[in-house]
């Protein structure tokens, strides 16, 4: 297991510079990949929380099985915006510009949009949410789950955002700390079952889990009117700054200073 300085370390040096000289081609598929990969967690989620009571172990459940994401993610590797963030650290070290760091989030975040939105009509397209006459449960939780996020305001949206990607981040920094896949697995899965049982916005989930609910309402005329495209931007746009901001502030700037500076100024002297 690799030490907190060890970690900003490889974050810094390591996994930072190798995102920033990633091609073109293959940053686009890995980003791909990552949308998909954590609509693959929200659709678990979804199944898991259909029909469970009370609301409190719907949500953790529905938190437990959404890490599948991540751990996809992390582990079969591929490039997802949120964990992206964590290249601040590389800029503050002036190991990478903000030109580069810009250029990986621009194309990462577009690229996770489509993954996360062919997986959301490829499962509209599976039909396992019901039929046109007869939605059934799970398309009901779909469009439940759609509307909630879809009707938040856009202060809630930012700062739902920014507590929930100072956990995803830590979820990352606590896989890049073990060396043997279950202790990535084990990293990962407490601080985002814990960011999902509570409620808080991921950007990319939200780029599935709201589409799924909008075309679920569309095939099937089930749903609520504050369901709608203009407010899935918003709540993208509102979640995506706070992404940015939580993390951006609460871990890239306070463990730059606490570990990674002083091994810049042990390495002059």
């Amino acid at each position: 297991m690799k030490s907190p300085q060890e970690v900003q370390k490889l974050i810094v040096e390591e996994v930072s510079v190798k995102k920033a000289k990633l091609g073109l081609l293959p940053m686009a598929l890995l980003a791909i990949l990552a949308g998909m990969y954590i609509g693959f967690g929200g659709i678990m989620a979804l199944t898991a929380m259909t029909q469970v009571e009370p609301y409190g172990l719907k949500k953790v459940l529905g938190g437990a099985v959404f890490t599948v994401g991540l751990m996809l993610v992390v582990i079969a590797g591929a490039e997802l915006f949120t964990g992206n963030v964590l290249m601040l650290t590389s800029v503050y070290a002036k190991k990478i510009t903000v030109k580069q760091m810009l250029r990986n989030w621009i194309v990462v975040y577009v690229f996770n949009l489509i993954g996360s939105l062919l997986i959301a009509w490829m499962l509209v397209q599976t039909g396992l949410w019901g039929s046109k006459e007869a939605i059934n449960d799970f398309g009901k939780t779909a469009v439940a789950v759609a509307n909630a996020k879809a009707s938040l305001t856009f202060g809630q949206a930012f700062f739902r955002g920014m507590l929930c990607n100072i956990l995803v981040d830590l979820a990352v920094i606590l896989a890049l700390a073990a060396d043997s896949v279950e202790g990535k697995i084990l990293g990962i899965f407490f601080p985002i079952m814990t960011f999902v049982a509570i409620g808080f916005e991921h950007s990319v989930a939200n780029m599935s889990l709201i589409p799924i609910g909008l075309l679920v309402k569309a095939a099937s005329n089930y749903g609520p009117e504050t369901l709608n495209w203009m407010n899935f931007w918003k709540n993208i746009f509102a979640a995506t700054l706070g992404n940015i901001v939580g993390p951006g502030i609460f871990l890239t700037v306070f463990y730059y200073l606490s570990y990674y500076r002083p091994l810049q100024s042990q390495a002059k002297n």
